[in-house]
C-alpha cells in the first residue's frame, strides 16, 4: 500500500510545501516532491519514517527568584516519546544555583539525550 503525505518543511526559512510518497521502487523507498534544497528531501523522509522534535519546557526550581527553570532536550527525540518525557520532566524539581547547559535529567528514557538548562538561575539571598 502506498502512502502519501503533505507537509511543510521546517528545516530552513523557505517553508517548502512537500509531498512525500512511499515508493518501493526507489532506493530510499520514498519520493519527495516540492523541496527546493536537498535538506527538504531528508526532512520529508525522516518525517515519514522516524519524526523527531526538540522539546523545550520548564521544571520547578527552588531557592530562585522565579519558580520555573527553562530546559530543553539536548538533541531531538522521537516525537512518539514526547508525552512520556513530559511525565518524567514534570516530576523533577531542582534547586538554584543552575548554570545554562547544566544537565537536569541525564539520558531521559534511555534515548541518549539529556535535558539541559537553557538559562542561568542564581540562588536568591536569604535575609
Amino acid at each position: 500500500m502506498m502512502s502519501r503525505r503533505e507537509m511543510i518543511c521546517i528545516v530552513c526559512p523557505q517553508g517548502c510545501r512537500l509531498t512525500v510518497i512511499e515508493d518501493n521502487t526507489s532506493k530510499e523507498n520514498y519520493e519527495v516532491i516540492g523541496n527546493k534544497c536537498p535538506r527538504g528531501k531528508v526532512y520529508g523522509i525522516e518525517e515519514m519514517t522516524n519524526p523527531t522534535r526538540m522539546l523545550p519546557t520548564t521544571v520547578a526550581i527552588g531557592k530562585a527568584f522565579i519558580k520555573r527553570l527553562p530546559v530543553r532536550t539536548e538533541y531531538p527525540i522521537p516525537k512518539a516519546m514526547i508525552a512520556d518525557c513530559m511525565t518524567i520532566i514534570n516530576r523533577v524539581a531542582v534547586e538554584a544555583p543552575v548554570k545554562m547547559g547544566d544537565i537536569i535529567i541525564q539520558n531521559i528514557l534511555n534515548t541518549g539525550v539529556n535535558i539541559i538548562a537553557t538559562r542561568d538561575m542564581d540562588k536568591i539571598l536569604e535575609l
